[in-house]
């Protein structure tokens, strides 16, 4: 699973394996690292649900049929986390980022299985690109460091 590595005041190098287990406990080291533990409750809040959809995305998508890594950099820099993320699955259709539209509902149905993750991702994050190349997906944005916990909470399961 891989334990974060690198200065750890200002910056976090992870690896871990491509299924749910890892991605689970990857997540949980980001975010007891030094790191992500100096933001404030909503900034973190924030971090924790960016980084679940991100990761959870990569393993159901990116590596569906095949497995490998998918490498984790966060680093400290003025305006926010910078997270870089490394992956050598498949790419995104026609090698772009899903739109992030809400997916419809009907309240005689109850809310669709998915549809979610991307919307919130692009909700909660600045600067998101993705790019593909000989070396696998990398997808990079910037996490705020101080962030508003009223948002944070409406986008939380009650």
């Amino acid at each position: 699973m891989g334990m974060p590595t690198g200065p750890e005041r200002d910056g976090v190098h992870l690896v871990i394996k491509s299924d749910p287990l890892a991605v689970r406990g990857g997540l949980a080291n980001l975010l007891a690292s030094p790191l992500l533990c100096a933001l404030n409750d909503a900034a973190r809040g924030t971090a924790e649900i960016v980084l679940a959809e991100v990761l959870n995305n990569i393993v159901e998508h990116a590596y569906a049929d095949i497995s490998g890594d998918i490498q984790i950099t966060l680093c400290n820099r003025a305006g926010g986390i910078v997270v870089d993320i490394h992956d050598q699955g498949h790419p995104f259709p026609q090698e772009r980022l899903p739109q992030g539209t809400l997916p419809e509902t009907c309240p005689t149905n109850g809310l669709p299985e998915g549809g979610f993750g991307w919307f919130l991702i692009r909700s909660l994050v600045q600067n998101l690109t993705y790019r593909r190349d000989k070396l696998g997906n990398q997808l990079s944005f910037i996490l705020p460091t101080e962030a508003d916990s009223e948002t944070v909470s409406s986008f939380r399961p009650t």
